[in-house]
């Protein structure tokens, strides 16, 4: 969501400030304060948010509107002291009309790393905020609170906030109620230090491994990214179409819309050179699953362009889908700095007012993060330029929303429930969450790992690898009390009952911090020292577990060309392979473990090593949730939200295409390393042939699906039972096969468990010639398994 990194840090990266402890300690009861007008009807909470929506607005001056639609960020310094703490004379001075949205209030002073600016105490996070509503509710004509926002990807991008497994990650549990919680675990501590918007969850459908933003998705499926994604949103808002916020619970912004998530070569905010139709196919399911199921009141535009129009002007996109088709009827945010990329980047405009007026006459409502473009509508206004009529409309938005988030009763945030952040229950959640996301894909019968009896002879086992010993948690990072590395996971696992030996074997980059720009990769030479002591290491062992994959640099959002973060091959960086390749010479058994943002390419290591786990960035408990995988106190269960590729040649390569693709090549295989939807387990499953509710249903229906599942081994695990269809025949062209519904079911050994999954009756319908959305009478073939590749058919009719 980051652009522009040097438009960003123009408003202050001075030398790093130690912040004081607060004067005034943070309330444990919210400050009382006089609310300037308070006979005014909007104050009334009783009456209906429309009506409290028109009094205040007919109440504004025109300063007042355009200061609801802007944002500050990087001009954060200019309102604090210079202890980096809020200073009301300065905001009093600066923003005399109020303010309508304030990013990131955790944050030191704007843009820049956590780990050079240290981000704020949980007390001062809340003293922060609350002195921020204090200024807008008495020195303000109007007392319009703020509406305040945070970064909640994969948990608050704060200090002390649990952190979650990365979306990549959560989405590989294939379990939507777990989502929820998760979801709902995050609204709960954001919203204790008095924040009520967040800018989460992605929906973009993911289509181009090289793009460094996949780890923050859900994968490359339309119907997976849709059930993730109404799931996270009921988890920060809160289950139903009630747009008022209960306690606990945060305002979702759905982004990216869209087709951000196949940008042309790979390379973030990259032209987007994708079809109506497929944009209705692939790209718009999941945003119109969550506007049609949920609450959601925030939708943010994309960086790029269709078509040649980028999507921050594009008024088909916003207006006729998103509030026309679709019903929309909450506010457009604009992704960080994008109005201003229409002018520098995508060069439509000539200058920032033209950009703000073309965001604002598609239908962006708010500019984020620093209302560069936004200010200079109100000289707009009254030069003509802009209509009043057009800023209300915004602005109506923009008030519901503060409304809606209850910020006139309550903006103010009190220490005892956010002192309970990244506690208990957070880890637990953050652990499970890890372990259910782990995906086994490759087992030669080494996996798992014999648990050493005590007081037996101890082995040795060799912990190696550059991901071995630190805790990856993925871009957007909060900073977490504690995390555990998979080294410090095996350790207090096994404590004295084994000899654990290791080595880094190698370095990937000299830095890991997602925020940097520059990225350097490990010394080839100095690498190789590493490896010869890696063997050295290892030569004894009797075990070899190799931990391999990405940092937070070399798969990551490219922000700017100053800030890189798409890669054109999808190899394993640096001499990665070397080392796997040392350390299989060995002959010792060898289970690798993937600590990565991207599905990487690996034929060498999938054809030779013993055992692989895929872990994507599993969070801050990640270390304990791998240690049990490996030795068997969890049984992994995870599933692939994405194809992988046997190398960038084959790109695309997902799994739901059309029948005339994938044909084959010279020379190379055309068949992906892993399919979609695939992943492994410490038992085995017999999945039987599916039945169906009604053998033929008519057009506007839809089928259950029934299948029995058996536990056929030794101990318990999870199975995802998939349900996939395909249009035997269409008047369009249609996918060789499409996700239609899913289910993860945990079963004992030896139990057996009728599994139902219904499909939607939206799931059989296409867009045909006109561009209209029918279903089209015929054959289906509705096939169950596994994966996507390892499916039993049988056959449904629509019938006329």
């Amino acid at each position: 969501m980051m652009s522009r990194f040097k438009f960003v840090m123009l408003a202050g990266c001075a030398a790093m400030m130690t912040a004081a402890a607060p004067t005034a300690a943070a309330q444990d009861s919210p400050p009382q304060v006089e609310r300037p007008m308070q006979d005014a009807a909007y104050w009334n909470a009783s009456l209906p948010t429309e009506q409290r929506v028109a009094d205040l607005l007919a109440r504004m001056t025109l300063e007042e509107k355009v200061a609801q639609m802007v944002t500050i960020w990087n001009d954060k310094p200019d309102i604090q002291d210079d202890q980096n703490f809020f200073d009301a004379n300065k905001a009093r001075a600066k923003y005399p009309d109020g303010l309508g949205f304030f990013a990131r209030p955790s944050d030191l002073k704007g843009p820049g790393s956590p780990r050079v600016n240290k981000p704020r105490s949980i007390e001062e996070s809340i003293r922060y905020v609350n002195e921020l509503q204090t200024w807008a509710r008495e020195d303000t004509r109007l007392g319009i609170p703020v509406l305040t926002h945070e970064e909640s990807l994969h948990g608050l991008a704060a200090l002390n906030a649990t952190s979650f497994p990365q979306s990549i990650g959560m989405a590989s549990t294939w379990d939507p109620d777990l989502i929820r919680d998760v979801n709902d675990y995050i609204a709960s501590e954001v919203r204790a230090r008095g924040v009520h918007q967040v800018l989460s969850p992605v929906v973009d459908v993911a289509r181009d491994p090289r793009w460094g933003r996949i780890e923050e998705t859900f994968g490359e499926d339309p119907f997976l990214v849709g059930e993730m994604g109404v799931a996270a949103v009921e988890g920060l808002q809160g289950v139903g179409k009630t747009r008022k916020l209960a306690d606990g619970q945060v305002m979702a912004t759905l982004k990216h819309m869209t087709g951000h998530g196949q940008p042309e070569s790979g390379t973030n905010i990259g032209p987007a050179q994708i079809s109506e139709r497929t944009l209705r196919e692939m790209f718009f399911p999941p945003f119109q699953q969550v506007v049609e199921r949920t609450a959601i009141d925030a939708v943010m535009a994309s960086y790029n362009e269709i078509d040649g129009i980028p999507s921050h002007s594009n008024k088909w996109l916003l207006g006729d889908v998103l509030r026309g088709e679709w019903g929309f009827p909450g506010a457009v945010v604009s992704d960080y700095y994008a109005i201003e990329e229409m002018v520098t980047n995508h060069r439509i405009a000539p200058d920032i007012p033209e950009a703000a007026r073309m965001a604002l006459e598609a239908g962006v409502d708010v500019d984020l993060p620093s209302g560069i473009s936004f200010s200079t509508l109100g000289k707009q206004v009254t030069g003509g330029k802009v209509s009043m009529a057009a800023i209300d409309q915004a602005v109506t938005r923009l008030l519901t929303m503060k409304f809606n988030a209850g910020l006139f009763e309550n903006p103010f945030a009190t220490l005892a429930p956010a002192l309970k952040s990244n506690g208990p229950e957070g880890i637990a959640l953050a652990r499970k969450t890890a372990e259910k996301s782990l995906i086994l894909l490759k087992n030669e019968g080494v996996l798992p790992l014999a648990m050493p009896a005590a007081g037996s002879a101890k082995p040795t086992i060799a912990v190696i690898g550059p991901n071995s010993d630190v805790a990856r948690l993925g871009g957007y990072y909060g900073i977490p009390r504690d995390t555990v590395t998979p080294l410090e996971g095996i350790r207090a696992l096994l404590g004295d009952r084994a000899n654990i030996v290791h080595s880094q074997g190698v370095v990937i980059t000299e830095d890991d911090d997602w925020w940097e720009d520059e990225v350097v990769l490990g010394d080839p030479a100095e690498n190789r020292a590493r490896i010869a002591r890696a063997v050295a290491t290892a030569k004894d062992a009797d075990t070899i577990l190799l931990f391999i994959g990405d940092t937070e640099q070399t798969s990551r959002e490219g922000w700017a060309t100053g800030h890189l973060g798409d890669r054109t091959s999808l190899d394993i960086v640096g001499e990665q392979q070397e080392l796997f390749d040392a350390m299989n010479a060995l002959g010792k058994k060898l289970v690798v473990v993937l600590v990565n943002g991207r599905p990487p390419s690996y034929p060498t290591i999938a054809e030779e090593a013993d055992a692989i786990l895929e872990t994507w960035y599993a969070g801050e408990q990640q270390g304990n949730a791998i240690a049990d995988a490996l030795f068997g106190n969890v049984n992994p269960g995870g599933k692939l939200p994405v194809t992988v590729a046997r190398n960038a040649g084959q790109l695309p390569n997902f799994y739901n295409h059309k029948p005339s693709a994938r044909r084959g090549y010279l020379f190379s295989e055309v068949t992906p390393l892993y399919p979609f939807g695939y992943g492994l387990s410490y038992t085995n499953f017999d999945i039987g042939a599916p039945t169906l509710s009604s053998a033929s249903i008519a057009p506007g229906e839809g089928v259950t699906v029934r299948v029995a599942v058996t536990n056929t081994g030794k101990i318990a695990g999870d199975e995802v039972v998939q349900v996939y269809l395909r249009d035997e025949i269409s008047s369009v062209t249609r996918p060789v096969k499409e996700l239609a519904g899913f289910k993860r079911v945990t079963l004992q050994p030896g139990e057996t468990k009728q599994v139902d999954v219904p499909i939607r009756a939206d799931s059989f319908a296409m867009w045909n010639r006109a561009m209209e959305r029918v279903t089209e009478p015929g054959d289906f073939t509705i096939m169950v398994g596994p994966n996507s590749q390892d499916l039993q058919e049988t056959k449904l009719t629509v019938a006329n």
